[in-house]
């Protein structure tokens, strides 16, 4: 565990909030958000996760700050996966695009609280029951083999337990109202569809925290670390779909990419659990070598995707 300063996450709550409400007002009218706009509001996410981790690495220590980086890049990296499920969501519900940044924020909200859930839970678990390390890279292999099988891909957003269980206490229209979650209706208030959108996107992430909270566990085990980097990670989710919207099929290379990612951090808890339960004999993976790791694996998975396209446009090119 690392000293971490109070003030510090004072710091990092203000961000959190500052940073919301500004982006909060900044679309505060309803509109499509362009490839400029995403890529700038991208940008300034990167660069306030970095410059936060910079003064993890000035206040906490250079080993802290290592692991917040290597944190943020590993949810980063993981979170590419929750925007294909974004899409599938949008496509099925077919939402207006002017909509998909309101449904998004109110997805990034729900996220940060059960992220701090799961991430509280899981460091006190670890904490007291190393051996349950063993356990959470299980998931990681499992998880590891159902991307590779594509068993990810029949996620079906219409029969979601979220989305099921809000028709049974909620009646939801067949139309959109404008950007509104609810409308009166012969003196009764329904839900619209950007509702159950928001229903489907809070179950897609509690999805995705079986993977995400077990792989950022084997980063570190401090609340500090984890939920920061994560935080972070999350906030700058929106920009990055908005920024990649229409060419998450060309980055086709990226979900193997992933899959090695999980895989290797399900070998290094392995390690990890076998180094504080079995002998100290059995060595570790630093966590310097972890971000190596992660940086070389998701640049060559991105590059082969952009040197190799996908198959279906080798055969247009062809026609």
């Amino acid at each position: 565990m690392h000293d971490v300063p109070l003030w510090l996450w004072i710091v990092f709550g203000v961000l959190v909030l500052v940073s919301l409400a500004v982006d909060l007002l900044a679309h505060r009218t309803a509109h499509v958000i362009g490839f400029r706009e995403a890529a700038a509001w991208s940008g300034a996410w990167i660069g306030l996760a970095l410059a936060f981790g910079g003064l993890v690495f000035l206040v906490v220590g250079t080993d802290a700050g290592v692991e917040y980086t290597t944190a943020w890049l590993l949810e980063k990296s993981l979170s590419v996966d929750n925007l294909f499920v974004f899409a599938l969501i949008f496509g099925y519900f077919k939402v207006p695009r002017a909509y998909q940044h309101r449904v998004l924020f109110l997805g990034v909200l729900g996220a940060l609280v059960f992220r701090g859930i799961f991430l509280a839970a899981g460091v006190a678990v670890v904490n007291r029951f190393t051996a349950v390390l063993f356990v959470f890279a299980a998931i990681l292999f499992y998880s590891t083999y159902k991307i590779l099988k594509g068993e990810d891909e029949s996620f079906d957003p219409g029969k979601s337990f979220a989305v099921r269980l809000l028709r049974k206490f909620i009646p939801v229209r067949d139309e959109y109202a404008g950007p509104h979650f609810f409308v009166k209706e012969a003196g009764k208030r329904v839900g619209t569809p950007l509702l159950a959108v928001v229903a489907a996107i809070e179950a897609a992430d509690l999805v995705f925290a079986v993977d995400s909270v077990p792989a950022v566990l084997a980063v570190s085990s401090d609340i500090f670390i984890v939920y920061t980097s994560n935080a972070f990670a999350i906030l700058g989710l929106r920009a990055l779909y908005f920024l990649l919207a229409g060419l998450l099929d060309r980055f086709h290379y990226l979900s193997v990419g992933l899959a090695l990612i999980l895989a290797f951090i399900g070998v290094k808890l392995v390690l990890q659990a076998s180094h504080k339960t079995i002998s100290t004999s059995v060595p570790e993976i630093p966590s310097l070598v972890s971000l190596a790791v992660i940086v070389v694996v998701l640049a060559a998975s991105i590059g082969l995707s952009m040197l190799r396209p996908p198959p279906e446009k080798e055969s247009e090119r062809g026609g």
